[in-house]
């Protein structure tokens, strides 16, 4: 008996042993949403709140609506609904705590119409579509929601703005010039300037942590047949987002570098708290397309290493500016359905 009983606690500590390095860098992970799509969850520049958006049906929302919740007071159950910060009209995207604190950007539709503007129709083809409304702006509101300021009117896209840790600069994707190119401009919407040039969507983007670079993802339609199909969906307010990879440049848009060159979507990049490696999603090792998960590469585009084990979706990692969590969005734990959640856990290097 006491032989058995022993096997049994090797074999036990053996199997929980890997089931909690299974996803090693990852501790005390908890979720903090329960119901509907909540995606692009963001820090504040003290790590003390998030900013996301959502479409939970519990909360009414017939589309994605920006919130916002205090990782200090918030409850961790079905019941809690965090703090609506847009007008809920509309349909909005993207949003980011200005360095105070205690204003928000994101984009929004809003100023077009009070509906929602209906996703990609179904085709024929059956291409997997995101929709680049060109109706969306950007704008700056306290955590009451009241907007204090509109960063963007120029026709055509606007949206997928973040803000530099210096606090000085945003980035943000824009169809102005004619194609999806990154834009920079001053925390007060001023001296908006175009940094990438190359033909295909560019967006995502994030700075790195003191500042100087930044890191995004990017479509590059290379054939003929390629390129007229980018250009004939870019028309139509489109992008097919099933191939793109991961670059870096500086702020200004020069030393551009492909990061990665592993096929399939590789996105939702974001800097490790050193500066010297990126977090990202991708499916590129998946034989069914639908399966994403979080991966870490170094700079240069050396070490890939996998992230997480769990679900067939993980993606929009962010480290808390104190470096000491990650926040990103999964559909585990959600019984089978399809709702995505999302979940925090301490960092572990």
């Amino acid at each position: 008996m006491k032989i058995a009983f022993t096997l049994i606690c090797i074999c036990l500590s053996i199997f929980y042993g890997k089931s909690q390095t299974k996803e090693g860098k990852l501790k005390n992970l908890r979720q903090i949403t329960f119901g509907g799509d909540n995606a692009e969850a963001y820090f504040s520049f003290d790590s003390k709140k998030l900013t996301f958006q959502t479409n939970n049906p519990k909360w009414n929302l017939k589309c994605d609506q920006i919130y916002w919740l205090s990782l200090e007071t918030q409850k961790e159950d079905s019941a809690y609904q965090p703090h609506l910060l847009s007008t809920g009209l509309g349909r909005t995207t993207c949003s980011y705590y200005m360095p105070n604190g205690k204003d928000i950007l994101y984009a929004s539709t809003h100023l077009a119409g009070k509906e929602c503007p209906p996703p990609p129709a179904p085709r024929g083809d059956k291409k997997y579509l995101w929709a680049v409304y060109p109706e969306f702006d950007i704008f700056v509101a306290n955590e009451s929601g009241k907007i204090g300021s509109q960063l963007t009117d120029s026709k055509g896209y606007d949206a997928e703005a973040t803000i530099s840790p210096k606090g000085d600069k945003i980035v943000f994707t824009s169809d102005r010039s004619g194609d999806l190119e990154l834009w920079t401009m001053d925390i007060d919407g001023k001296n908006q300037k175009q940094i990438t040039s190359g033909l295909g969507y560019d967006g995502g983007a994030f700075f790195s942590p003191d500042g100087k670079k930044i890191v995004f993802r990017a479509s590059r339609p290379k054939t003929e047949e390629e390129i007229s199909d980018y250009k004939a969906l870019l028309n139509e307010h489109l992008v097919a987002p099933t191939n793109m990879e991961i670059y870096t440049c500086n702020t200004d848009g020069s030393d551009l570098k492909q990061v990665t060159n592993l096929g399939k979507a590789n996105w939702a990049p974001f800097f490790h708290p050193s500066g010297k490696k990126i977090i990202f999603s991708s499916n590129h090792h998946s034989q069914k397309g639908y399966d994403f998960q979080l991966f870490m590469i170094n700079e240069d585009g050396t070490n890939l290493e996998r992230i997480t084990q769990e679900s067939m979706f993980n993606a929009f990692p962010m480290f808390s500016p104190d470096g000491k969590k990650l926040v990103f969005s999964s559909n585990r734990n959600n019984g089978g359905g399809r709702d995505t959640n999302l979940f925090i856990a301490d960092w572990v290097d």
